[in-house]
C-alpha cells in the first residue's frame, strides 16, 4: 500500500476535523472494501480517519417503536443482541449470516449501508424495513439513501451515525449465497406492518438492491406464498454474471420471496 496517516478519533468533531485537513481523507469502519481496495492500489487515501472508537457510533436501543443501532456496532454485536433478538429476530439472524466470523467481529452496519455492495445483506434489512438512516447532518429514508452501485445520497465527509429501524409485525430474510463468498447471489427481505408489505432484493439488481411492486402489490393483498407465483422482474434489469444468469436470479426472487413468506421471523439461507 502506499503511505498514509492513519488516525483514531474519539469524537465526531474530531473525525470532521480530520477529514476536512487531510489532502484526500477517507472514514474507515469495518474495512473489509476499503483495505482490499488500498492493498490492490485502486485506492491511495492520504488519511485513514478509523470511526469505531467514536461511542457514540456504538450501542442498540429500543425508543418509540424503533430499533436504533450505532453505525459503528458489528455484525457480531447486532447478532448477539438480545435487543435486537426481541424487536426484529430475523435482523439478528441476518447479521450472523454474513461472511465468516473474523468478518462478523470486525465489519460494522454502518459501513456495510454506507458502502452499498450489491450482494450486501444489511442495504435489503435497511430498505424492507423503512429505515432511517442519520449522519451528522441529516435524516435520511432508506428509500432515497441507495442510489445505485456502491452509491449512496452520502456526500463526501458525512458520516453515518446510526440506523433507526421501525419494529414490524413480521419480517423474514430468505437467501441464496455463494458457498465461497457466503455473498448474496440473491437475498429477498419481506417485512410487514398491518397491511402493508415492503420486500426488498439484494444480490441481483444491476443498480443495486431494489424493491419489486409487482411483489408488494401481491403480497399487501395476499399475504401467502401463492401470492407470489405469478410475479416476475425482468431479467434484462438483473446482474449476468458467473455465479448467475439474470433469468435464474429473477427465479430466485419469485422463489425466495415465496419462502419468506411461508416463514415469517426466521432467517433462511441455502447455497
Amino acid at each position: 500500500m502506499y503511505p498514509l496517516v492513519y488516525h483514531r478519533p474519539k469524537t465526531l468533531a474530531e473525525a470532521k476535523e480530520l477529514f476536512g485537513a487531510g489532502a484526500d481523507a477517507t472514514f474507515l469502519s469495518g474495512g473489509h472494501t476499503l483495505l482490499p481496495t488500498m492493498k490492490q492500489r485502486l485506492a491511495a487515501p492520504s488519511d485513514v480517519i478509523d470511526l469505531t472508537a467514536i461511542p457514540e457510533m456504538r450501542g442498540i436501543a429500543v425508543e418509540a417503536r424503533l430499533l436504533k443501532i450505532g453505525a459503528a456496532t458489528t455484525h457480531a454485536e447486532v447478532a448477539e443482541s438480545k435487543i435486537v433478538r426481541d424487536a426484529i429476530p430475523v435482523l439478528a439472524g441476518l447479521a450472523g449470516s454474513i461472511g465468516d466470523r473474523h468478518v462478523r467481529h470486525r465489519g460494522t452496519i454502518g459501513g456495510s449501508t454506507a458502502n452499498n455492495d450489491p450482494a450486501a445483506d444489511y442495504p435489503s434489512a435497511v430498505l424492507a424495513l423503512g429505515a432511517t438512516i442519520v449522519t451528522d447532518r441529516r435524516r435520511i429514508a432508506a428509500d432515497d439513501f441507495f442510489t445505485g452501485l456502491y452509491q449512496t445520497l452520502r456526500e463526501p465527509g458525512e458520516i453515518v451515525t446510526r440506523i433507526e429501524f421501525p419494529i414490524p409485525d413480521s419480517a423474514c430474510y430468505a437467501k441464496f449465497r455463494s458457498p465461497a463468498s457466503r455473498y448474496s447471489i440473491v437475498g429477498v427481505f419481506v417485512a410487514r406492518t398491518g397491511k402493508n408489505v415492503r420486500v426488498a432484493v439484494t444480490g441481483a439488481g444491476a443498480s443495486g438492491v431494489f424493491r419489486p411492486a409487482e411483489f408488494e402489490a401481491a403480497l399487501s393483498a395476499d399475504f401467502r406464498p401463492e401470492a407470489v407465483a405469478h410475479c416476475s422482474v425482468d431479467p434484462d434489469s438483473l446482474l449476468n454474471d458467473l455465479n448467475a444468469t439474470g433469468e435464474y436470479r429473477a427465479h430466485l426472487i419469485r422463489v425466495l420471496a415465496g419462502r419468506a413468506v411461508a416463514k415469517p421471523g426466521a432467517l433462511q439461507s441455502f447455497k
